[in-house]
């Protein structure tokens, strides 16, 4: 029979630590990556869950999961912050220092490529359009074709008959 493991509150919040900043790894592999069950590691994130807000701020949430509108709080309140200070904040946060780093070349980028190329709405309107302008062109060039084609009968048909004008 199998004894219960009985684990420290620090390494507890080492391992909740680790399953939050996972990245798209499983929680089954960081489980088997500190020789943990995976079921325990479970128990542990949900009782962690209700107990984080009575905590002085810290985050239990991913990185991955802070909306848009956080990250670019969270980058603003971070601005000018260095060293430790920084990784003070980061810790109040559940954050760790190359999250903020990589959340603002996001931004960065997002304008920059935002800018550059439209977007896939604005391009599929754009053929669209392009299809629907030239379908009219080619309209329009067969009704100018064929007016051109009655002027030349017109022509003909008067000098054939000598009708003069």
């Amino acid at each position: 029979m199998k004894t219960k493991q009985k684990y420290t509150a620090g390494f507890r919040e080492q391992a909740l630590s680790k399953v939050l900043q996972r990245g798209s790894r499983t929680i089954g592999s960081v489980a088997d990556e500190l020789g943990v069950n995976m079921l325990t590691l479970k128990t542990w994130m949900k009782k962690a869950a209700p107990a984080a807000p009575a905590e002085a701020g810290v985050q239990t949430r991913r990185p991955s999961d802070w909306s848009p509108q956080e990250r670019l709080q969270a980058l603003q309140q971070s601005y000018g912050l260095d060293g430790e200070a920084l990784n003070a904040w980061c810790r109040r946060q559940g954050l760790f220092a190359h999250h903020l780093t990589q959340w603002r070349e996001q931004f960065c980028t997002a304008g920059v490529s935002a800018q550059a190329q439209p977007g896939a709405r604005e391009v599929r309107e754009l053929k669209q359009a392009n299809e629907q302008l030239q379908r009219e062109l080619g309209r329009k060039e067969k009704a100018l074709a064929e007016a051109a084609a009655l002027l030349v009968l017109q022509k003909k048909c008067r000098a054939l008959f000598g009708e003069g004008a």
